[in-house]
């Protein structure tokens, strides 16, 4: 096994959260894996010193920029920069408080360190916790991202917003389909359909619950209060909400409003008295998690043109520009989840999450450092820029066979392409030991180019509106849970993020649907913004577009190098 094949385990304090990653990959990557979002504002070109780690074992050599930015005794000490140091052996990191995005938060960014709200960001200054609390008891509140796909859960003592625990899961409404389109059908075919739909989310939510409490070593009758954000079509199937109207359009809300209401009466099971929180929507396809996400990335006061993209199967896009606000939603479906992928799977153990061409050979990250069975939608993104660059698939995303193949590629590449048992182009990433094949077939790259086209023309049409280029674009977030494991250079040459954005104006900003829900659970005035924010935003409808059509059509195009 060579060195760049070879896993390191990598944990952070003060949170303990571990990963496997491969040797040569950089801190602020590692971290991401972790869903630890470390302030890089110069995008990792390792410039601006804002993402500062200490390293309390397997210190390693301090990168030219690093030692040019951190005083020698600091060095000494095992400070390095996140984006300029590469792990090559098990490490132990610590990550400061100052190095974290959204610090201004009075809620943890998912480790276990507090963080101040400004006052400047709330209505009238108000920081109260809205949750009613019990004196002389211990006091908890959870706060809930109602994902598509998935649906994560966070344990907060309060008033404080102090972690006390994390967990998530499959959505189960999975099983009725793996987009909003499929179950906003189902759940129309009746009243008893659409209760299905509910009765399994509550249950995993109850689950997760029972899951949260467990692990912090909390009785769920502590459990004094707990919100939730997701979009439209998520947060009116929990609610019990008609969604008949965003079948059709002008696919209006039944309600845009947050939604509050008894726990038990609702059908959680917590303490007594315990009351629950639905965030607002803006419109027919996006929801309170994109409510949450401006609330938690404040960019509605941002100075110049800022840029949110929340990568996930319901793509939610925002807009901050002039004072004004936009927001669009574009199914991207669940490409990225691994969903309708040959040899596509969640981001778990045995799936290859990351894909590196080094000196024309093709090396893979597997998370859980064991053998492959497939792959996940970071991998997805990092194997098809490969493939454009070195030849092997062109920008209308079609496969080449061997002897298409141009020049330049490699003989190692050559050997991967073959046709399947149907005929079909594929790309072999490994044969594996006596397991399944793990390859891309044709139909994996439309579904890319299907994602990938939604977003990149919802961008485009956001933009347009606002008349502005991708270039005046001062900033852009991504946002989401697959986003924090997306290559910046790779997204790009999907046409995933617009290419004309230097990488240092490029960020991550994890999971700020449930950093939002996490902010609304512990300030009453975070819950007004929350309400503010949603009546201010101009919900761009893209299927009432007359031009997003044919940007849909252009942006499944690859954009050439």
């Amino acid at each position: 096994m060579s060195d760049s094949d070879r896993q390191v385990k990598i944990t952070f304090e003060p949170t303990g959260r571990s990963v496997w990653v491969l040797s040569g990959t950089s801190v602020l990557e590692a971290a991401g894996r972790c869903g630890l979002a470390i302030d890089s504002p110069c995008g990792g070109a390792g410039t601006c010193g804002k993402c500062r780690v200490r390293f309390i074992s397997g210190i390693p050599e301090a990168s030219p920029l690093g030692s040019e930015l951190i005083a020698d005794a600091d060095l000494q000490a095992g400070w390095r920069l996140a984006c300029q140091t590469a792990v090559t052996k098990d490490a132990v990191i610590a990550i400061p408080e100052t190095s974290l995005f959204a610090e201004q938060l009075q809620i943890l960014t998912e480790s276990n360190e507090v963080i101040e709200v400004s006052a400047d960001d709330l209505p009238n200054g108000e920081t109260t916790c809205p949750v009613e609390l019990c004196e002389g008891e211990r006091n908890f509140g959870i706060a809930f991202d109602i994902g598509t796909t998935t649906v994560v859960g966070e344990l907060l003592e309060l008033p404080s917003g102090a972690e006390r625990a994390i967990a998530a899961g499959i959505n189960p409404q999975v099983s009725f389909g793996d987009d909003v389109v499929s179950r906003i059908g189902r759940a129309c075919e009746g009243p008893g359909q659409a209760s299905e739909l509910r009765e399994v989310i509550l249950n995993a939510i109850n689950k997760l619950v029972d899951e949260l409490c467990e692990k912090a070593e909390v009785h769920r009758q502590e459990v004094r209060g707990l919100s939730f954000a997701g979009n439209t079509t998520m947060q009116h199937l929990l609610c019990g909400l008609d969604v008949s109207n965003l079948a059709q359009l002008p696919f209006t809300p039944a309600r845009k409003n947050c939604f509050q209401a008894d726990a038990a009466e609702f059908g959680i099971k917590a303490g007594p008295g315990a009351k629950i929180y639905v965030m607002p929507v803006i419109g027919g396809f996006v929801g309170g998690d994109t409510v949450a996400g401006i609330l938690a990335t404040r960019m509605n006061k941002a100075d110049g043109p800022v840029l949110m993209i929340d990568i996930g199967t319901n793509g939610e896009i925002v807009l901050a520009a002039g004072g004004e606000l936009l927001a669009a939603s574009a199914a991207a479906g669940p490409a990225f989840e691994g969903a309708r992928i040959a040899c596509g799977m969640r981001a778990a153990a045995g799936a290859i999450e990351k894909v590196v061409l080094d000196k024309g050979q093709l090396h893979f990250s597997v998370i859980g450092g064991g053998e492959p069975i497939g792959i996940c939608g970071s991998a997805l993104v990092d194997i098809a820029a490969e493939m454009l660059r070195c030849g092997v698939m062109d920008s209308v995303g079609r496969i080449v066979s061997d002897g298409d193949c141009p020049e330049p590629a490699c003989e190692a590449l050559r050997q991967r392409l073959r046709n399947d048992d149907k005929g079909q182009p594929e790309f072999v990433l490994t044969e594996g030991n006596g397991s399944p094949a793990v390859a891309i077939k044709q139909r994996d790259i439309r579904e890319l180019q299907l994602a990938t086209g939604a977003l990149r023309a919802g961008v485009g049409i956001l933009l347009k509106q606002a008349g502005l280029e991708a270039g005046d674009l001062q900033r852009v977030l991504i946002a989401g849970g697959f986003g924090s494991f997306i290559r910046r250079a790779n997204a790009q040459r999907i046409g995933l993020i617009p290419g004309e954005i230097p990488h240092e104006r490029i960020s991550y900003v994890g999971n700020v649907s449930l950093h939002g829900a996490k902010w609304v659970l512990v300030s009453t005035a975070a819950r007004k913004l929350a309400d503010d924010l949603a009546s201010r935003v101009k919900h761009v409808e893209l299927s009432a577009d007359l031009d997003f059509q044919m940007a849909f059509a252009d942006s499944m195009i690859f954009p050439e190098s």
